[in-house]
Order: C-alpha cells, then sequence, then structure tokens
C-alpha cells in the first residue's frame, strides 16, 4: 500500500489554523468526514482521543501521526495537515508540531496500519519531509507521495 492511497489530495491541507492539538486533531477530522461522509466523526475522534490518551502521537522533529482505530470502516484512510507556525501538541521533545499524518482505520487493518506508519516514518526521516513544508499546493505533496512512498 503506498502512501497516495491512503491521503487524497483533497487530504492535504498546507495551512492548518488551528493552534493546539485538540484543534488541529478536530481539524483533520473534518477533512476526512468531508472525503468520507459515511465516515462517523464522533466514532473517529473517540479512536483518536483514546490513542492520544494512551500514548502521544506527537513523535517530535515537529511530527505528530494521531491515530486509531473505528469498527465502521473498513480501510485505512487519512489527511495531512501542514502548519507554517506549529502547533501545541504536547509533543515528547516539548516542541510545536508542524506535520501532522492522521490516520483512521478499520479495526481488521493492523497489518496494513503498521505498513503504513512505516512508510510515514521513513518519509519523515528523509529529505521529502522538510520540502513539504515548503510545497504551495496540496498536489505538490500529494506527487511527493505518489511520486516516493
Amino acid at each position: 500500500m503506498l502512501l497516495n492511497d491512503v491521503f487524497s489530495q483533497r487530504s492535504i491541507k498546507l495551512d492548518l489554523e488551528s493552534k493546539t492539538k485538540d484543534a488541529a486533531l478536530a481539524e483533520l477530522l473534518e477533512i476526512i468526514t468531508l472525503e468520507h461522509p459515511e465516515y462517523d466523526y464522533n466514532e473517529m475522534y473517540a479512536a483518536i482521543n483514546s490513542r492520544e490518551n494512551k500514548m502521544r502521537s506527537g513523535i517530535g522533529s515537529g511530527i505528530a501521526v494521531p491515530h486509531g482505530y473505528c469498527r465502521s470502516i473498513n480501510a485505512i484512510t487519512g489527511a495531512i495537515g501542514i502548519s507554517k507556525t506549529g502547533i501545541d501538541y504536547n509533543s515528547l521533545d516539548h516542541k510545536p508540531v508542524h506535520l501532522v499524518f492522521m490516520l483512521v482505520m478499520g479495526e481488521t487493518s493492523q497489518e496494513s496500519h503498521l505498513r503504513v506508519l512505516n512508510k510515514v516514518f521513513t518519509l519523515v526521516n528523509s529529505e521529502t519531509g522538510a520540502l513539504m513544508m515548503t510545497a504551495k499546493t496540496a498536489q505538490e505533496v500529494y506527487a511527493m507521495l505518489s511520486r516516493i512512498y
């Protein structure tokens, strides 16, 4: 599974308006709900928050990967948010988050989920993560996902 199978061009937001983690999570869930109106916003929000309560998804270096399992979803989908100013995210290194890769998936998607997480971590640890911050359009970011991962 490629990252462009998980994140569509419409699910990439270059200018996250949120300044806090909770607001950023809500903003990205709205994007997923617009793309997939059949998904239940409240179920996704509860799944993401449950996971956040167990372990922070702000992994450091300006990156967060919030994710959660939902019974009503049978695939993996997500949204990418980019914040130029940074989000107060309570990340492991206590620094603002600039790139958020949100994932929601079905409960039967564990193996695929781990592969997707691995690809996200590979991406953010490469020069592509920094290039995403300078992208001018969602199409540019999507092209990066399509070309490399």
